[in-house]
């Protein structure tokens, strides 16, 4: 691919104007004020930014140390518990050796993804933890471009195409559905937020069906349902699948949905788990205080975060990859009071 460079040897606004096929004006405004530009234009902008290597200076005539002392950490959300424990951790172990964290979340909006590390990169850290492996190609080429160590948090694969610390979801899928067959549920309904951009909701659920067809059995779409990650989403949801046709048990993605859950049964007189029981997924602070006590499979997300912050200030000193390059963190199936075996 051709890189354009402005006659100072660095990539300009103009090279960027150039190449996006707007004015500099625009491209100004796509980092100053994005909310002013339609989403298909910024996005076209900073495309063009990161194929030529382009950075926003924001001061000049300064030399720059080779360390901020600061590591990005970009989160789909800090709404709920999801990412609260991980994101404590990373920053504690941060603060440890000397270093401080920024972070930004995008709300599941890979689009918004790309402006965020453009954005940070501008803050020059030293380093970036994204969570899971659906992103964007021009964020990861960019980094690359700028030679920022990058990290992927909170999903795990072998084969992962940057270093990886994380859960295998699509064994945490499968846990919570054996157990729940092992409980004589054998026509569970589930419900998981949208897959298509979201690598862990989708191994979770390819956990969850490969799992009950190894028994002979099948999670057929009518028994799957979408349901964001928000506790009143999830109840309001729930309550009206138990009008129409009550389950002996559900399968969430995740705890937060299962919370949302229990709150549905108890809002329709339904006894949890003797008429219905509910298991979700990550431990999150509080499962184990719900009443009754929440089923889960434990995602070690303490230990996700702190291995993350260690491992990527040893990324930023080094310049090179971790090893091993993927690190897996064991998940655990916890039963608690929330399912039973199913009543006949």
């Amino acid at each position: 691919m051709k890189r354009y460079r402005s006659r100072k040897g660095a990539p300009g606004v103009v090279d960027v104007a150039i190449r996006a096929g707007v004015s500099p004006a625009t491209v100004s405004r796509a980092f100053m004020t994005p909310d002013m530009l339609r989403p298909e234009t910024r996005q076209s902008i900073l495309k063009a930014a990161g194929e030529i290597g382009y950075v926003r200076e924001r001061s000049s005539g300064t030399m720059r140390n080779r360390f901020s002392g600061t590591i990005g950490l970009v989160l789909p959300t800090i709404d709920n518990a999801i990412f609260a424990e991980l994101a404590d951790a990373f920053s504690t172990a941060l603060q440890a050796q000397g270093r401080t964290m920024l972070i930004a979340t995008h709300d599941y909006d890979l689009s918004k993804e790309v402006a965020i590390v453009h954005a940070l990169v501008e803050r020059r850290i030293d380093g970036i933890a994204l969570v899971g492996f659906d992103h964007d190609d021009v964020p990861l080429e960019f980094l690359a471009q700028r030679q920022i160590p990058v990290l992927s948090l909170w999903n795990y694969r072998a084969d992962s195409t940057i270093p990886c610390i994380g859960a295998d979801n699509f064994k945490a899928g499968s846990l919570v559905a054996e157990h729940i067959l092992d409980l004589g549920h054998t026509d569970p309904i589930l419900l998981f937020p949208k897959t298509g951009r979201n690598d862990r909701a989708r191994d979770r659920l390819a956990g969850a069906m490969t799992a009950a067809a190894k028994r002979g059995l099948e999670f057929g779409e009518k028994r799957i349902f979408e349901c964001p990650y928000d506790v009143g989403e999830a109840k309001k949801l729930a309550t009206k699948l138990f009008v129409k046709d009550r389950p002996s048990a559900v399968i969430c993605a995740n705890d937060v949905i299962a919370q949302g859950v229990i709150y549905a049964c108890i809002a329709s007189g339904l006894s949890v788990p003797h008429d219905i029981s509910v298991v979700g997924i990550g431990d999150f602070r509080g499962a184990a205080d719900m009443e009754p006590a929440l089923s889960t499979v434990r995602l070690p997300a303490r230990r996700i975060g702190q291995l993350g912050a260690q491992t990527l200030v040893r990324m930023s000193e080094t310049g090179g990859p971790p090893k091993p390059r993927s690190t897996e963190a064991e998940v655990t199936l916890i039963a608690r009071t929330s399912t039973a075996p199913h009543q006949t």
